[in-house]
């Protein structure tokens, strides 16, 4: 969510040489960025951090749009004249996107407009005759996130006759995907793949932008489809639709409950019970699928 904001000042220095590090997914998105001289992967030790931060050179700018402890120590070690790093306790109201962006703006006092996201590809987008739809059940945050298996299973066999089916996950998500794969082989179905853990980030980008359709939780996989305008539903549980939905994205619908105890904002139901997630069924993303289908002809 932060590629709108990493847009905007690339529009204010359009020859600027911009050095990106982070986690190996935040940065994996980021190495196809025309501006990018170095994308590289920080280790989590702060002694590693600091040695980092040492080899690194000096820069005009320095952001960083983490709020953690540990991006605070590396800013400290950074050698730049003009540091900025972004705070929760700032920026707290609206889209993550906008917070992003009312962060940069502030640091330099400038005004950027509101933008799309924005993903840099080498590849073009994978050959394929069937339209595709892709399965995405997983979601770091936690397990409040996670729709169940068994009703992502009824989405994907519903909707065989018309998609390739796409199955996709990290290292753990494995799991979950499997348990799909399991429900599809019981009802029948063999146009699918499970990708869940077979498939590295700049991959992962390149099947999320070929498709035609995606289901999903609140998740990473969300905000790639909507750099691509994939047609989305997105599926909410306990987080604050306001700020994580899929951001300008013209194809997207959500799905969500509207109970008293939502959002709670918890990686685990406080309750026990997952009703945000437990009592939206098939049936009901099957009606937003078609709905969407009605209202974009991009999906045949």
């Amino acid at each position: 969510m932060s590629t709108a904001s990493i847009e905007g000042i690339v529009q204010l220095y359009p020859n600027a040489k911009i050095t990106f590090f982070g986690s190996s997914i935040s940065i994996g998105i980021l190495k196809n960025h025309p501006n990018a001289t170095n994308v590289l992967e920080v280790n989590r030790s702060f002694f590693s951090l600091y040695k980092f931060a040492k080899s690194l050179g000096k820069f005009d700018l320095f952001f960083s749009f983490r709020s953690s402890v540990r991006s605070s120590f590396l800013k400290f070690f950074v050698s730049s004249e003009r540091k900025y790093q972004y705070s929760n306790k700032q920026y707290f109201h609206g889209h993550q996107v906008e917070k992003y962006m009312q962060f940069v703006c502030d640091s330099i006092n400038v005004s950027i407009p509101s933008r799309k996201l924005k993903i840099y590809k080498k590849n073009n987008n994978l050959n394929h005759i069937r339209p595709r739809l892709g399965i995405n059940p997983g979601a770091s945050y936690g397990n409040a996130k996670r729709w169940y298996p068994e009703e992502f299973a009824k989405v994907a066999y519903e909707l065989s006759d018309e998609y390739e089916v796409f199955i996709f996950g990290g290292p753990r998500e494995i799991q979950i995907a499997n348990d799909i794969e399991k429900k599809l082989k019981e009802f029948g179905l063999n146009n699918y793949r499970n990708l869940a853990g077979k498939t590295n980030i700049l991959e992962l980008v390149d099947y999320i932008s070929s498709l035609d359709l995606l289901i999903t939780g609140d998740s990473g996989p969300m905000h790639l489809a909507a750099a691509f305008q994939v047609p989305t539903i997105a599926i909410f549980g306990p987080t604050r639709v306001e700020e994580t939905s899929q951001w300008k994205n013209k194809h997207s619908v959500i799905v969500k409950k509207s109970l008293d105890c939502q959002p709670c904002m918890k990686r685990n139901c406080p309750l026990n019970h997952h009703n945000c997630m437990r009592l939206i069924k098939a049936d009901e993303v099957l009606n937003e699928v078609r709905f969407l289908q009605e209202s974009f002809c991009s999906i045949k």
